[in-house]
């Protein structure tokens, strides 16, 4: 049987999906990629007919075929029939619960993927942060959380730990300072830093809650509060994060476990600027896919219990490693099998920027 990705939307997330699975299908094991676009539009025919030249097969609607032919696009199948055939189905629209109740009828894939927002999807996940969570059989149903849950959560798995595997993390509080919209995204943005409600009494704002949700399926809920603003950038998500732990530590110690995490990039640099523009120089569609970027002169210890410092969130791209191995587990959940397909990617988890 071919293994098949099918990717349903090519926005900030989707079309970069796409274009990993078309650019390295043959290392990751999979055999075809389509995607199903709802739109014919006259902006992205560009864009559309690039990922068609790599290989990807465009599905469209039934009643939309023509439209899309007429833009020049060689479409390759219906949406529906797309769907019924994908060994993997991943929703990176804004609709993935909606969309569920059509997929939840649909028997041929292995399972489904929907991105950060989706809360309620299915289980949540995140690569490195809860993998032993995952049942092979009986999650058909998998939400990549966000980008900055991704941070927030490998922050706290691997700081709030100790070497033998200790929880250690007495309370976390960690401000997102959340960039406006992305680079690519005309609408959305902040004339002005703009601070958000604390609309949860228990966690602040949904990051920590989400980060909490995501911890949990490993049994773990570490008492955590998050603030978050708006701030007129579209470079990079930040993070102020103050850790408090039940067991010494020191600055020396904490780089240590950082360096230790290969998903974690560490930099003398303190810009998001310079930062975003080493992922567009050297990430892949400008992406670093690590969970976090370390900026290592704002670490600081206080006390010997105490971890304080600032860091950024790569983008979505530790949302698009996150998928890619989620995809790849569903159609084969052997561990080494997997650590020898996301091999190819390495060369995107950068541990020095």
């Amino acid at each position: 049987m071919k293994k098949i990705v099918h990717v349903v939307g090519t926005g900030t997330i989707g079309e970069p999906l796409i274009g990993l699975f078309a650019d390295f299908g043959k290392h990751l094991g999979v055999d075809e990629v389509t995607f199903h676009k709802r739109t014919p539009m006259t902006t992205e025919r560009a864009k559309v007919n690039h990922l068609i030249e790599r290989g990807a097969r465009l599905a469209v609607d039934n009643d939309k075929v023509a439209d899309f032919e007429a833009l020049g696009h060689r479409v390759s199948q219906e949406a529906q029939a797309a769907l019924e055939r994908a060994t993997v189905v991943i929703d990176c629209t804004p609709a993935g619960n909606e969309n569920k109740k059509v997929y939840e009828k649909i028997s041929g894939p292995k399972g489904y993927l929907a991105q950060g927002s989706e809360f309620g999807f299915g289980k949540m996940y995140a690569m490195g942060i809860n993998d032993e969570a995952l049942v092979p059989g009986q999650d058909r149903f998998l939400q990549i959380v966000s980008c900055n849950t991704h941070n927030i959560s490998c922050l706290i798995k691997t700081l709030g730990t100790d070497d033998s595997g200790e929880r250690t993390l007495t309370k976390g509080r960690f401000v997102c300072m959340r960039r406006a919209n992305d680079v690519s995204q005309d609408s959305g943005f902040a004339p002005a830093p703009s601070a958000g409600k604390h609309d949860d009494p228990e966690f602040g704002t949904h990051h920590a809650r989400d980060a909490s949700a995501l911890l949990s399926t490993i049994g773990w809920q570490p008492p955590i509060f998050s603030s978050a603003m708006k701030i007129n950038t579209q470079y990079m998500h930040s993070l102020w994060f103050d850790m408090e732990l039940s067991k010494p530590t020191s600055k020396a110690k904490v780089i240590e476990r950082l360096k230790a995490n290969r998903r974690i990039a560490m930099t003398e640099r303190r810009s998001a600027n310079q930062i975003f523009s080493f992922g567009r120089d050297h990430g892949y569609y400008g992406r670093i896919l690590s969970q976090t970027v370390i900026s290592t002169p704002t670490l600081a210890v206080k006390g010997d219990r105490e971890i304080l410092g600032f860091c950024f969130t790569p983008q979505d791209g530790n949302s698009l490693a996150s998928s890619i191995r989620a995809a790849l587990w569903l159609m084969d959940p052997d561990p080494r099998a997997l650590a020898e397909q996301m091999a190819v990617l390495d060369r995107f988890f950068f541990q020095e920027i």
